[in-house]
């Protein structure tokens, strides 16, 4: 690996979660006021400057560790095909979330689709272990983000269904 490719790696993995965080931002903004305001919500929703930062150092440390297991693993074509796959399966549905609760306003079809982030993302996490332990251990945050987040997006949903989808 060239001296530029040892910093090219892990830099662009690591800033490649952030794009959809921030496409998604967007479209979590635009609805924020017109829309999201306005349901009902459970009183143990974190505050809404809470997700930003929190969403940052997420995006940062998982994108860190598809570098880990990346470089650990053989790349595209070693043992990492499978956790990095599911990495990219996990990635898609995580950037989804946003559009489809915030911009189309399909709180019952997020609900569903966090289940499937959720069992991927923990899968991901898993293979990643099995690679490089570090990179596994940096899903568990994210792991219990995405846990309280299945949580209030079921409490959402159950509470502003007569009102939605």
């Amino acid at each position: 690996m060239s001296k530029m490719s040892e910093y090219i790696a892990p830099v662009g993995a690591t800033l490649l979660p952030h794009i959809g965080g921030v496409l998604g931002g967007f479209v979590s903004r635009k609805n924020m006021k017109t829309w999201f305001e306005h349901l009902e919500k459970p009183s143990w929703k974190p505050p809404n400057w809470v997700f930003g930062p929190v969403w940052t150092t997420l995006y940062t440390s998982m994108g860190y560790a598809s570098y880990m297991v990346w470089r650990d693993g053989g790349g595209f074509n070693g043992e990492a095909t499978l956790p990095l796959a599911l990495y990219g399966s996990q990635l898609a549905l995580n950037w989804a979330w946003s559009p489809l609760f915030f911009g189309a306003h399909k709180i019952g079809a997020s609900l569903i689709e966090m289940g499937f982030l959720w069992g991927t993302a923990g899968a991901c996490g898993y293979a990643f272990g099995t690679i490089n332990r570090t990179a596994g251990l940096l899903f568990i945050p994210y792991m219990a983000w995405l846990t309280l987040a299945t949580a209030l997006t079921y409490r959402i949903w159950k509470d502003n269904k007569d009102k939605i989808d």
